[in-house]
């Protein structure tokens, strides 16, 4: 048995079975959902870090966020993401020990919203029938 299938047997993973960028995402949706735990502006209180997907050469990372207002808090949402960016991205230049820091990119997530969307258009089929 070679090397590799005795690894596959196995069962444990290894750094180079789950990609850098999916790594790199995950620990910085980490960093930035505690900082902005730390933040005390009110525009942010109801944010959370849905997912953050970064480009493979660092130079730009787009972070979804919801918020419990939903698309109409989105404008005072994003108005006060862009207000930290710098001290958002200095977390990340701090505590993740990367060459280079992306520069972060703040979507409103669609994904929640089109399921709850979707939700909403079955009960109304259920409540119809």
């Amino acid at each position: 048995m070679t090397k590799r299938a005795r690894k596959q047997s196995t069962g444990r993973g290894t750094a180079r079975d789950y990609p850098r960028t999916a790594r790199l995402n995950r620990l910085f949706q980490e960093i930035l959902a505690e900082e902005l735990e730390r933040v005390d502006d009110e525009r942010l209180e109801l944010v959370t870090v849905m997912a953050v997907d970064c480009e493979p050469d660092l130079g730009r990372a787009t972070v979804y966020y919801e918020s419990l207002g939903g698309a109409d808090d989105d404008e005072d949402v994003l108005a006060a993401l862009g207000d930290l960016r710098h001290r958002l991205q200095s977390a990340i230049a701090r505590q993740a020990r990367v060459k280079r820091t992306p520069e972060l990119v703040f979507r409103p997530d669609d994904v929640v919203r089109g399921a709850a969307r979707l939700e909403e258009v079955l009960r109304d089929i259920h409540d119809a029938d």
